[in-house]
């Protein structure tokens, strides 16, 4: 059997969330809707996290002011790309993702008192959960039939301190999501093999 016969997606689908899809560094103007963003979301929202903390928050850049309070904090190279995508998306870690675990993990009626005196862990388990998350949401934009441009070149502080004033969350990523364009993609790099990665003990 080949590999694509022994997934149980589809190989299109395959193609689409992971062989065909790139890291997009420009964009065409078409426009991220709300509606595109709300099914992305209602996808990657059942992907798992430690404890079901979902500390994964998001906060979408449409206005042209918001716009350009976040390019003033993003690297060189990624200002021009930052302010022409149809769509950019901070996405954060809250380290108060211990107040919905009465919600989220009701079997366990302690869990958010036992995580409120120790925000060093919380932090921890929040920048964790969320990267996992980061991941997902990526992986989500590709499912609606969009790139995304993910980034980790700007000031991280400045951005929360921008995007999130009451503190409490660490900026993970910041990502760019439209419809590829024109010369969007940079040439392929090379994957590592199975047998670089995995070891049977």
């Amino acid at each position: 059997m080949t590999v694509s016969e022994l997934l149980s997606i589809d190989p299109t689908a395959q193609d689409l969330l992971f062989r065909e899809a790139r890291t997009a560094n420009a964009f065409t103007d078409e426009p991220v809707s709300e509606e595109q963003v709300r099914a992305i979301y209602d996808l990657v929202k059942w992907a798992p996290t430690a404890m079901n903390t979902q500390p994964l928050r998001v906060v979408l850049v449409r206005t042209p002011e918001a716009r350009e309070r976040l390019v003033t904090h993003m690297a060189e190279g990624n200002k021009a790309k930052t302010a022409a995508a149809p769509l950019v998306a901070i996405l954060a870690a809250d380290s108060d993702f211990h107040e919905h675990l009465p919600t989220v993990f009701p079997h366990k009626p302690d869990a958010r008192d036992g995580l409120h005196g120790v925000p060093e862990v919380r932090s921890r388990m929040a920048a964790f959960n969320g990267a996992i998350q980061v991941g997902y949401f990526i992986v989500g934009v590709r499912a609606a039939g969009l790139a995304a441009g993910p980034m980790a070149g700007f000031d991280a502080e400045a951005v929360a301190k921008e995007f999130f004033p009451g503190g409490g969350h660490q900026v993970l990523a910041v990502v760019n999501i439209g419809k590829p364009g024109p010369n969007a993609w940079f040439p392929r790099n090379p994957r590592l093999e199975y047998d670089q990665v995995v070891t049977t003990v």
